[in-house]
């Protein structure tokens, strides 16, 4: 392993670039070099280690100074064309040509970053490029287009018609604020920060976006995008000198706008407003209330991670006290916890949802009350240890979501944005972590929970109501008034501009730009990661084992056949998992057992999978219950029997507990509905054609949803009986005789395991059970589904086998999807429709399916899919073209994933049936695509308007809007 100790040292000269100072980081297994840029005033972080997953981002101080989103709409405008990429989108060009394992741009409430990273070197230094050009020299000073289609125009279609707006972060910004969530957030955050930038949405109102101007949109940029006001870090296995002079020469060129100070950052003085009620147009029983505490400033890492910790044993279940002080209070449907970090005055923010009315100052009493008798009396010791040994498992697991290095990039910005002097100060943990650890029952807790909330003088409450109407009416309504203010020449040349505009954004680029881009070649791809081996051992079960390197992690999932489970009791199964691990058991309390899973399992959980068989994927359906744990290494005793007894021995007889269990869930999958609904209306069209997809809606889908609303509702008069049958359930599904395992961890813990675990106490039948599970035949149909949204989410879908041109399965449908995504769709749903997002999807049953995400209407969408054919038909990409989707395609099969998730992969492959080596076989395919084997996919796609599943969920106004014949139905 190379060492990247002393490569560097403070003083050193390198293109350029000043080193400041250099310490080693256990924390990322490497170093940590900071280096100044004197010519510009750019800062560089390297983190140096052995990771070939790098990464490299460029973040800007954008502190908002109003609500009309302008950072946010630059942070898409930049990736729109530069000076030296005179592209339309060269952002979209790389996602169809780089081997990136990540590629976006982010707008947080203080900052803007850019982050991208990839396995191959050459690869990042080209993302570093375009990205690098587009801050700094982007196109939209003199195409003022940009401005309108990432932010927002006016749209009339005649003299007649009403007068409209479009824009992509406009729908995005209408999509995200039609969640109440959301909205209760901005409104908390403008109560808690009057006077700062905090103050205002940084994505943008939707009704303040349209008073941005194009001339302070371009100020905006000028004043914040320019290296001094910048910060970059650099991650992973590096050559420091050859990445300095690359960053060396590009920062040499940026373009001196003389354009004045950016926005000013400052800390709010401790306030308390009078309690607040906002209202927004959504379902009742979306109300809910919420409360900010600010209890410092980001100064205070040790601090930040206490509270983290602390919140989590105060809420991070219903059993924790305040969690179940606040359920117990009958406040409303669920309540929650969330630490808002990565700003200059952390917070924390408790939400009550499914508010009662009247209930807001209740809400704070409760939880100040409950807060100031935990002083009082003491945190338990018990649950802050479990607390702490949670915070353990995931720093050691290092799963972020996100690569390493972009992950990283962002803990560092936590500090490093308002100090030059702490770059690495939100990467540190492990001193902070032991002196939390020591300090276990000294009352450092409940000090700092007395100054976090009982003794805090800046808070902020805020209630959100629901009333009836819907934000799209409203909309109409306003822009009526603004077109009777408007003259007939006006109107014409809004008109004018809206054809002047799709006409721009309908036309190619031209070739020798579009060659300017970097890109590799298939020469280029190294060979593919090797797939893990696995073995199986001696078990009372079948054990397959992984040898994955998993850093003393020990994985265990056990999968329980249901075929001894009818069709109507499915939903119930779907009952069972979510129960599961928060109820009494014959040996445990609720409130005993959460704290000992949280203190020794790094993860538990309980979850419905369906597999199909590959020889007849839409006809063959094998569900599976699935109960998911995982331990350090030194605690694979508690992982062999806490998942057992879980299973064996809960009580089902609190029907209170359950009833506030199941309400929970219900919230969480209305909310779903309204952030999510591209992936239900997925799902909803493939149980058109797959039973592995229609009994998927009967666990977990919409069908399941109206199951879940009509239990609650009835709940009195079932509860006996649900419960009855729980019990039933467990006992036909937790058999010995349909159960098999997977394992992967550190050397030796499987057979540690089977030492303690036996035969996890599972009875067997020993005779033949006749298979109860009968799945009806699917049927496609087209439908909507109503939520309380200002925009929609558009799916089609169709089964390749049953289509008249029928198709099947390979490496070209890959190609295929990427080409659709970001050549078709990309440009006509998301740049001329306006939706925020938009792609294609083909599962390997094949199942073929279109989605869009917050979309301004559907009819128009829904065309734009029926012409996909006749574009892939028509489809002649340059040879540069299609090696760049096949590159990227590549890339997407052999990103790097965490030790679960190939885990998790594997056991997907083997329960399916794929024979050895199919992803090797996939990626074969995929490398050999060529134009005509793409192309040959085109009739399928033909045939899917005609034969399809069309779902859309969204708006009702915009529903109503629709002539394509759907059967709308009401969802919330």
């Amino acid at each position: 392993m190379a060492d990247f100790s002393n490569l560097l040292t403070p003083g050193d000269q390198l293109n350029g670039f000043t080193v400041v100072s250099a310490e080693p980081l256990p924390e990322v297994e490497g170093w940590a070099y900071v280096l100044d840029h004197p010519a510009t005033g750019a800062q560089l972080l390297w983190l140096a280690n052995a990771d070939d997953n790098r990464a490299y981002a460029i973040s800007f101080k954008t502190p908002p100074a109003d609500d009309t989103g302008v950072f946010h709409i630059l942070e898409h405008s930049v990736l729109d064309g530069s000076d030296k990429y005179p592209v339309k989108e060269p952002f979209v060009n790389l996602l169809k040509t780089s081997m990136q394992t990540f590629l976006n741009a982010l707008t947080f409430p203080d900052k803007t970053m850019y982050p991208v990273a990839s396995t191959n070197v050459q690869d990042l230094e080209n993302l570093m490029d375009v990205y690098l050009d587009a801050v700094l020299h982007p196109a939209l000073y003199h195409r003022e287009r940009i401005f309108e289609q990432e932010g927002w125009h006016y749209e009339l279609e005649s003299a007649e018609a009403p007068l409209t707006t479009n824009g992509v972060v406009l729908n995005e910004m209408k999509g995200a604020l039609s969640d109440p969530e959301d909205v209760l957030f901005m409104h908390v955050k403008r109560r808690l920060f009057p006077d700062t930038a905090y103050a205002f949405e940084s994505g943008g109102n939707p009704s303040a976006i349209p008073t941005l101007t194009y001339e302070g949109y371009c100020d905006t940029h000028a004043r914040h995008y320019n290296l001094a006001n910048s910060k970059s870090v650099l991650y992973g296995d590096l050559d420091i000198r050859r990445e300095t002079a690359f960053l060396n020469e590009r920062f040499s060129n940026e373009t001196d706008r003389n354009a004045g100070a950016p926005n000013v950052l400052d800390l709010q003085a401790p306030v308390r407003p009078e309690p607040a009620t906002v209202q927004l147009a959504t379902a009742p029983e979306n109300a809910c209330v919420g409360i900010g505490y600010v209890f410092g400033t980001w100064a205070d890492r040790e601090q930040v991670l206490a509270a983290d910790i602390l919140l989590d044993a105060l809420m991070g279940s219903n059993e924790a006290p305040l969690k179940r002080a606040l359920l117990d209070a009958g406040l409303g449907d669920d309540v929650s916890a969330y630490l808002m970090d990565g700003l200059a005055q952390p917070f924390v923010l408790f939400e009550v949802r499914g508010a009662q009315p009247g209930v807001g100052e209740r809400f704070q009493q409760v939880i100040e009350a409950t807060c100031a008798e935990l002083v009082a009396d003491g945190l338990p010791v018990d649950r802050l240890e479990a607390s702490l040994a949670q915070a353990e498992f995931n720093l050691r697991e290092n799963d972020m979501g996100y690569p390493d290095g972009v992950a990283y990039a962002m803990m560092a910005m936590n500090g490093w944005l308002y100090s030059d002097d702490a770059p690495t100060l939100y990467l540190k943990y492990e001193d902070d972590f032991r002196d939390l650890s020591d300090s276990m029952g000294l009352g450092v807790f409940e000090k700092l929970l007395d100054r976090m909330v009982v003794h805090n003088d800046h808070h902020a409450l805020v209630t959100l109501e629901p009333v009836e109407g819907t934000g799209t009416a409203q909309e109409a309504a306003d822009l009526a008034k603004v077109k009777e203010a408007l003259t007939d020449e006006q109107l014409t040349a809004i008109m004018a501009e809206q054809a002047a505009l799709k006409a721009e954004q309908a036309a190619p680029d031209r070739p020798e730009d579009v060659a300017r881009l970097p890109h590799l070649t298939v020469a280029d791809i190294d060979d593919g990661p090797s797939e893990p081996t696995s073995r199986t051992v001696d078990a009372p079960y079948p054990c397959t084992v992984y040898d994955i390197d998993t850093h003393r992690i020990d994985y265990c999932y056990l999968y329980f056949d249901l075929r001894r489970v009818g069709w109507a009791e499915l939903p119930y199964v779907s009952v069972l998992v979510t129960l599961l691990g928060k109820l009494d058991t014959h040996r445990h309390t609720a409130a005993e057992l959460d704290t000992l899973i949280e203190a020794n399992l790094g993860s538990f959980s309980t979850f419905i999978e369906t597999y199909n068989d590959a020889d007849d994927p839409l006809n063959t359906v094998k569900p599976k219950l699935v109960v998911a744990a995982a331990s350090l290494s030194e605690k694979v005793d508690m992982l062999a029997t806490l998942p057992a007894e879980v299973c064996r021995e809960t009580l089902f007889g609190d029907t209170d507990r359950i009833k506030a269990i199941l309400t929970q869930q219900r919230v969480a999958l209305e909310q779903s509905f309204v952030n999510a609904g591209h992936t239900l209306a997925m799902s909803r069209c493939c149980a058109g054609f797959s039973k592995t997809a229609l009994l998927s809606q009967q666990t977990s889908g919409i069908d399941y949803y109206r199951f879940l609303v009509k239990l609650l509702d009835r709940w009195d008069r079932r509860a006996t009986g649900t419960c009855e049958l729980l019990r039933n359930l467990c006992g036909r599904i937790f058999k010995g005789d349909d159960v098999e395992m997977s394992f992967a961890g550190a050397p030796g813990d499987v057979e540690r395991y089977w030492q303690v675990a036996g035969d996890l106490g599972l009875e067997r039948d020993g005779h033949a059970t006749k298979d109860q599970l009968e799945v009806p035949t699917p049927r496609p149909v087209k439908e909507a589904f109503t939520v309380p949204s200002q925009v929609c989410y558009v799916a089609e879908g169709a089964a390749g086998q049953l289509l008249t041109h029928p198709t099947v399965y390979d490496g070209s449908w890959l190609v295929a999807a990427k080409a659709l995504g970001y050549g078709y769709l990309w440009n006509e749903v998301r740049v001329l429709g306006g939706a925020y997002g938009a792609g294609f999807s083909c599962s390997s049953a094949p199942l073929l399916t279109y989605y869009s995400y917050r979309d301004p209407a559907v009819d128009p969408t829904l065309e734009r899919y029926a012409r996909a054919g006749q574009w892939l038909e028509a489809w002649t990409p340059t040879d540069e073209d299609l090696e760049g989707y096949i590159v990227s395609t590549v890339a997407a099969l052999d990103a790097p994933v965490k030790p679960r998730a190939l885990m998790r992969r594997q056991d997907t492959l083997r329960l399916a049936g794929r024979p050895a080596g199919w992803r090797q076989t996939i990626r074969a395919q995929v490398l050999a695509a060529t134009v005509d084997s793409v192309r040959a996919l085109a009739p399928s796609l033909a045939d899917v308007p005609a034969a399809g599943a069309v779902c859309v969920v969204g708006g009702a106004d915009i529903v109503a809007a629709s002539n394509a014949g759907l059967t709308v139905q009401e969802l919330l």
